[in-house]
């Protein structure tokens, strides 16, 4: 194998590739900025085999702008070294077909000239970890599940976006329809073509749920090594996004579209295994709950305050915890209980070889690769200090309220980050401060504008 990346990708991937799709003119380029949002290019068939032996240029400012791709001048990242570009490399194992597009998709990494990760990317975040879990003999494996909403491109007379029609019939959902068997069925030509996207991506989607709000859906992704299952959220959500427009209809992935419906979670299934695969967070011979899972458990809800604006990165996040649908905003345990923050499916004796647990907390907009970094950092913090994770909550999580010790707003969730020694050290001190630039000139920029429902309730009143 001819290695020729410092990312470990090997350019005899790419000849694979090659001969196995002639007939693939072209390849997205995919670099994760600090949203999740994949950004990069599309570059030609014969320019792929150069992307392995040379990399590519892609600018740094990347990781300096907002969500709608603004530079934010604060972040110190714009004009760094004259706004040169910094090479990237392919993610070895990610080279596939998008067979909707006919076209090929990479995710790539950024290095610098001497061959180590960029500290401003979101990817190496998690891979700090990672190690950081392997030089403890750990090794964290994972999976998410991302909820997310089907609507109609078009907004109706009043400038709103409702549920798109089912497209095996073309109608309208009027309401909800949670686990319908027979709504995914009208809507299983487009999820037809998102599940043999998905095999051709190398990405394993598995079950298919019809959610609480009127046409949101839920997917579940296969568990594997925790790298791999974030990677796993960025390739999945550019499929269903891509193969949703090529149905006549958008997927969003904002976690609150309509106020009186349900938010959209991504909720992270961690745990970790021993050097032969083994799960250290099974259940122990007399059935008990694993004391490295429960001291893991400990850690996470020690730095959950402190980490909101990682779980909660928008002003829409904050519309999630509006309303309890089974959006916890709170710090709460529990065994088998959906209505806290941080469950442990199943019980006691049932399962328990598998067992693990779930952060329920962020929103389907938050990215994958810090979400995955701030929980295992925080695991491994509780098992080192072997922290107590307090007694569990029983019956229904949201009535005790949000934490005292959580943030009651995306302000205060900016402040409570921006003075977190945790999420400094996770992140880095200058992806830490860039992070934090953006999400103030966000929150600025949000701020000083008035909506149409304030427009609705004070314009022609007060």
């Amino acid at each position: 194998m001819t290695h020729t990346s410092p990312s470990g990708a090997c350019l005899d991937e790419a000849q694979q590739f090659l001969a196995a799709h002639p007939d693939a003119p072209a390849f997205d380029i995919v670099m994760t900025d600090c949203h999740g949002i994949g950004r990069g290019k599309i570059i030609r068939r014969h320019e792929l085999e150069a992307l392995y032996r040379s990399g590519r240029p892609i600018p740094t400012n990347i990781f300096a702008q907002d969500v709608t791709g603004r530079d934010v001048e604060a972040t110190g990242l714009i004009l760094e070294d004259g706004g040169a570009d910094q090479r990237c490399w392919p993610i070895p194992g990610t080279l596939a077909l998008q067979p909707h597009v006919n076209r090929g998709q990479v995710l790539v990494s950024m290095f610098t000239d001497a061959g180590l990760p960029t500290d401003v990317e979101p990817r190496p975040v998690l891979l700090r970890q990672i190690e950081r879990a392997r030089q403890a003999g750990f090794t964290p494996m994972g999976a998410f599940e991302l909820e997310f909403y089907l609507v109609d491109p078009q907004p109706d007379a009043q400038g709103r976006h409702g549920p798109a029609r089912y497209p095996l019939t073309g109608r309208r959902p009027i309401g909800p329809n949670a686990l319908s068997v027979d709504e995914l069925d009208e809507v299983s030509p487009l999820f037809d073509a998102i599940y043999e996207g998905a095999a051709k991506l190398g990405l394993t989607l598995e079950s298919l749920i019809s959610e609480y709000g009127v046409g949101q859906f839920e997917l579940t992704i296969r568990y594997r090594d925790l790298a791999r299952a974030a990677d796993d959220v960025i390739i999945a959500k550019r499929l269903i996004r891509s193969v949703a427009r090529r149905f006549g209809v958008e997927a969003t992935f904002m976690p609150k579209p309509f106020g009186d419906q349900s938010g959209s979670g991504m909720h992270l299934h961690l745990s970790l295994a021993d050097s032969s695969g083994a799960n250290l967070f099974a259940d122990q011979p007399d059935n008990s709950l694993s004391p490295l899972m429960l001291n893991a458990i400990g850690g996470v809800r020690a730095t959950l305050g402190e980490t909101m604006l990682i779980l909660a990165p928008f002003l829409n996040s904050w519309r999630r915890f509006a309303s309890a649908v089974y959006s916890p905003a709170s710090d709460s345990w529990g065994v088998d209980n959906r209505t806290v923050a941080l469950r442990i499916p199943g019980t006691p004796g049932v399962g328990g070889a598998t067992r693990h647990f779930e952060h329920r907390v962020a929103g389907v907009d938050a990215n994958p690769y810090f979400v995955a970094a701030v929980t295992l950092g925080a695991a491994l913090d509780g098992i080192r200090n072997h922290r107590d994770p307090g007694p569990p909550t029983h019956g229904d999580g949201h009535a005790e309220g949000r934490g005292r010790s959580l943030p009651r707003s995306w302000l205060d969730a900016i402040d409570r980050c921006e003075h977190s020694a945790f999420v400094r050290e996770i992140l880095g001190a200058r992806l830490h401060h860039a992070f934090l630039a953006i999400k103030r000139a966000e929150y600025e920029q949000l701020a000083a504008q008035a909506t149409a429902v304030e427009w609705d309730h004070y314009g022609f009143i007060i």
